[in-house]
């Protein structure tokens, strides 16, 4: 991938850029799960406020430059690997959220969707940062609701990218982080609930996962508010 959109929007004034992605709503079980990134433009070694310039010098930043793509297009070893070198990487801040299903029942998904968004970006905006020029990039076609007040607070802009996790380092950096700690969660549950097999269809409404359903029934991290 590239830092085009990021290096446009630092050039329109915005210091901090969040890219910020879900995953998990659609699943029969498990959490729906978020993850909010920043890539900080101050660092000498990624932008260079003075020249406009990118100036990349650091290897680790640049190999998941270089290997970061729509979490969905790679491999769950990519996506690991990734994630070990993102984790390291100083000039990478990321954040993450889950919500479980029965707040998900309790509140419906979209709902579930929009609180868990709003809690990485609580996690990820810090006192320290909150009085600058802030925006959300945000994957698919709706940004969070208007009336957040945290949002109004810290006169955050939003902007819905569809198929941001391709086209946007930021949001597809948020998008592998996301699908990397949800398919941990839904590997630990497997062991809880060994017969549900969530270790290899992470909670998706799979063939396999829908006859293990009709043989043993539900269990509690299913999605009853879902037709099983």
């Amino acid at each position: 991938m590239n830092l085009k959109k990021e290096k446009y929007y630092w050039q329109k004034g915005y210091k901090i850029i969040v890219g910020l992605d879900e995953v998990g709503r659609g699943p029969l079980a498990g959490p729906i799960t978020a993850a909010a990134v920043i890539i900080n433009p101050r660092t000498k070694n990624i932008y260079s406020t003075k020249t406009k310039k990118l100036k990349i010098k650091d290897k680790n930043f640049l190999e998941i430059l270089k290997n970061t793509k729509d979490s969905k297009k790679l491999t769950e070893k990519q996506r690991e690997k990734l994630f070990d070198l993102i984790k390291t990487n100083p000039f990478i801040q990321f954040s993450c959220s889950s919500v479980g299903p029965k707040k998900i029942d309790q509140i419906n998904i979209a709902k579930a969707n929009q609180k868990v968004m709003e809690n990485c970006l609580r996690k990820i905006i810090s006192p320290k940062i909150k009085n600058k020029k802030i925006l959300i990039l945000i994957d698919g076609n709706q940004t969070l609701s208007s009336n957040l007040s945290f949002l109004k607070k810290n006169k955050i802009v939003q902007r819905a990218v569809i198929k941001g996790d391709e086209k946007i380092f930021s949001i597809a950096l948020a998008s592998v982080i996301a699908k990397v700690i949800r398919d941990k969660k839904m590997k630990n549950l497997s062991l809880k609930y060994p017969q549900y097999k969530f270790n290899l269809h992470k909670g998706y409404g799979t063939k396999l996962h829908q006859q293990l359903i009709k043989k043993y029934g539900s269990c509690k991290i299913h999605r009853k508010s879902f037709k099983l």
